[in-house]
């Protein structure tokens, strides 16, 4: 898998794009105006290793009490940057921008009014005359983020489109894609490069269809900016797990996306861990050990799944290895072969370790294994 490439921004204190990693970022469930609790959510999203936190900013008012948000966040020693999301508002953007590292706009409702879901008829003079609006009104907004080095989002939704794009292209993902691309081409115009996007919907095929097709049409007019990954209203639990590593996790595994939000009906720093899962299981970023294991057969000769606790309990904390937990020898060194180290069932309660695809200890009784594992790791640590 390659990465697509893209240019970096810069967004307070980290890259998003270029060779960063794919960042993880949240968002707070607290209203604008309650600072203390923004506070308090935002720490614990930092504290569960977020990169970026987001906040609701509906108006001017929410706008300027980022300000006492971010310094109450700063003097706490955080520096995880903080973006402003606004709707319906271009007023409160222009105002987030002066305190926030990031700002996010919905094309569908920066410019364009709310939608009425009727069908409105353009000609093309009158097309063009619409997008001069969002021109004219776009470019102060990204004077003001030029002059104070904030970065902005282009977000597109698919449950927010405008009645003008869908009066012209559809409930289609060509319409979410042009509802991006007509703000992307205004940015491109003024040389304005400090840009993330995304495209986000409920359904994840529509949200995976929308978004590699962006990708092409950002290719074909040579654009590179980095992309933001999402299954906006993905639900909670398991629901909100699965359907977040189906959307986000097809286009990982093509080599897109540069920052990902989980997004879950939980506390926000919840989406943590299980962000940092997805990327690992994608394999573009290794944060914890990871454990290939087998499901187990009637030739697994010893206790598949406790040995697993065991093994795991013992070597978790051990960052960025790879370990295979397998019943036999059937399958166990080929399925494993990428792993750093084998733990592969020999015969009736015995054990064999590999570093690698080396078998370097056999049949070694169950009850000692795991023992045996540790030290073949501790020792090579210390070569």
């Amino acid at each position: 898998m390659q990465r697509r490439k893209t240019h970096e921004v810069r967004v307070g204190n980290i890259g998003i794009g270029g060779n960063n990693p794919v960042r993880v970022q949240s968002m707070c469930t607290t209203s604008t105006m309650d600072t203390d609790g923004c506070v308090q959510q935002i720490l614990a999203i930092a504290a569960a290793g977020g990169e970026l936190v987001r906040l609701t900013t509906q108006g001017v008012r929410e706008a300027e009490n980022m300000k006492i948000i971010r310094d109450r966040v700063r003097a706490a020693g955080c520096m995880v940057p903080l973006v402003a999301d606004v709707h319906f508002n271009p007023a409160a953007a222009d105002v987030a921008a002066l305190y926030c590292e990031k700002v996010r706009i919905n094309p569908g409702n920066y410019v364009d009014p709310g939608r009425t879901f009727k069908k409105l008829e353009y000609t093309d003079e009158e097309y063009a005359a619409e997008l001069t609006k969002i021109e004219d009104r776009l470019v102060p907004f990204l004077n003001i983020c030029r002059e104070h080095n904030t970065a902005v989002r282009i977000g597109v939704n698919h449950g927010s489109l405008s009645d003008r794009i869908m009066s012209r292209y559809g409930d289609t993902p060509a319409g979410i894609v042009e509802s991006c691309m007509e703000f992307l081409r205004v940015c491109m115009k003024q040389q304005f490069m400090d840009v993330v996007v995304s495209i986000k919907a409920s359904n994840t095929v529509v949200m995976v269809e929308s978004v590699r097709l962006l990708v092409k049409a950002m290719d074909a007019e040579g654009m590179t900016f980095p992309l933001h990954l999402g299954v906006t209203e993905a639900g909670e639990g398991e629901d909100g797990r699965l359907k977040s590593a189906v959307g986000i996790g097809a286009l990982l595994v093509d080599g897109i996306g540069d920052t990902i939000r989980v997004s879950l009906s939980e506390p926000p720093e919840n989406e943590i861990p299980v962000a940092y899962a997805l990327l690992q299981a994608a394999r573009v970023r290794q944060t914890k050990t990871e454990y290939i294991s087998c499901p187990g057969c009637g030739r697994t000769l010893y206790d598949l799944q406790e040995t697993i606790r065991k093994v795991k309990a013992a070597t978790q904390h051990l960052t960025g290895l790879k370990i295979g937990i397998m019943g036999c020898i059937v399958n166990g060194p080929g399925e494993m072969a990428d792993a750093d180290y084998g733990y592969v069932g020999a015969g009736r309660g015995r054990i064999s370790l590999y570093r690698g695809k080396e078998c370097v200890e056999k049949n070694i009784p169950e009850e000692d294994a795991v023992d045996h594992l540790l030290r073949l790791i501790e020792a090579d640590k210390k070569q």
